[in-house]
């Protein structure tokens, strides 16, 4: 057994400070009692990180489709904080898409060497796509029972989530189908109107991808129906309970008051942060592929976002999951608890992992993050086990 004393443990409704906790066999034998072992000098500590929605890092993409690029990225966001996630597609060809699920089911069983993958985001086959954003050109799919049932095979080893537009003919069947097989099914890079996302909401979908990005609302509805104006993807997010959504809070795609919205609309139990982010984290400022390294998307890496090379629009994020924490605590002034919720039990409970990850508490995985007073990152120990930085 290895403990831990003197330390603020961020829990999820609160702080507790002067604590401790246990662990054994990787888990969490006990937490609040501070009774010796590894004294940490009065730090806060966290769960660790859980990301919905990752391309790339340190030099490398999901979809480059070798080990050692996953083993990159997951090692990278981890010095970040993260401890799980989900590796996540850019729109690409079929082959691609088989050799990244592939590859997701291998890591399934296979550790990293940093945060731990939890199945595949299959997000790029079915984008409407006018919504691609700097995706790539690439196989857009419409959904087809044989051609959707070889990808959906993959479910429950080696996919865990699949993004769709509501629009798209022959969706509904898609949804059922995924849902049947156990998927988190979401919808993103939608051009929709609000009662086409009404009907997905029946058929299963629950999530929304980077809100306020690559979505419908009034405005972009109103070319197509000058009167009434109409709602969309936007709003249906921000009105449907059933609905949890994310945002980028790199403080480059959104603006604060945009993140405060979010928070005031969708609260810490409904809203998670993801960083979006490519192979351009802990990378300087430049070029970098997009997607598989040649045939995906050329973007630049500026400052703290990445963007499209004539640099008019948003291209994916850069940065890490701490920067996203330190963002939205700048944005909403929110206690601590409420933001690190937003990153560790709300997108562990979006992905229905919560019994395991996403939390201090006695049973679960131990995974922790040591801050610095700075709210930078110490020290990241998944499963007990020390990883970065």
């Amino acid at each position: 057994m290895m403990r831990f004393t003197n330390a603020t443990l961020i829990l999820p409704d609160r702080l507790l400070p002067n604590a401790g906790f246990a662990i054994e066999a990787g888990r969490f034998v006990a937490v609040g009692e501070s009774s010796g072992g590894v004294d940490l000098g009065g730090a806060l500590v966290s769960a660790g990180f859980v990301e919905l929605h990752v391309h790339g890092g340190a030099g490398s993409d999901f979809m480059d489709g070798t080990p050692e690029a996953f083993e990159a990225v997951c090692r990278c966001h981890a010095r970040h904080g993260t401890t799980s996630l989900t590796p996540t597609s850019t729109a690409a060809t079929r082959a691609d898409y088989r050799q990244f699920l592939e590859l997701c089911k291998h890591f399934d069983t296979h550790a990293t060497g940093g945060a731990r993958s939890l199945g595949g985001h299959l997000y790029g086959p079915y984008f409407h796509p006018a919504a691609k954003g700097c995706h790539p050109d690439a196989d857009f799919l419409t959904p087809d029972p044989e051609q959707d049932d070889r990808l959906l095979d993959f479910a429950g080893r080696g996919l865990t989530t699949l993004t769709i537009a509501p629009e798209t003919p022959g969706t509904e069947r898609l949804v059922k189908s995924a849902r049947a097989r156990g998927l988190l099914v979401t919808a993103g890079h939608s051009f929709c109107t609000f009662p086409e996302m009404e009907a997905a909401v029946g058929w299963g979908v629950r999530h929304v991808d980077h809100l306020f990005c690559a979505m419908s609302d009034r405005a972009r509805l109103r070319p197509g129906q000058a009167y009434p104006m109409r709602a969309g993807v936007m709003e249906a997010t921000l009105f449907f309970d059933e609905l949890t959504t994310e945002v980028i809070a790199d403080g480059g795609h959104l603006s604060l008051e945009l993140l405060r919205l979010a928070y005031k609309i969708k609260g810490p139990d409904r809203l998670a942060l993801v960083t979006d982010s490519m192979r351009a984290v802990d990378r300087p400022d430049g070029e970098y592929w997009f997607g598989p390294t040649g045939t995906g998307e050329l973007i630049r890496r500026q400052g703290n976002v990445g963007l499209t090379l004539d640099g008019a629009g948003l291209a994916s994020g850069v940065m890490g999951m701490d920067h996203a924490v330190r963002t939205m605590l700048a944005a909403t002034g929110a206690p601590l608890p409420n933001i690190f919720r937003m990153a560790t039990l709300t997108p562990a409970t979006i992905l229905g992992r919560q019994a395991d990850i996403g939390s201090l508490a006695v049973g679960k995985r131990a995974d922790f993050v040591v801050w610095n007073a700075d709210l930078t990152v110490r020290d990241v120990y998944l499963d007990g086990e020390r990883i970065a930085p």
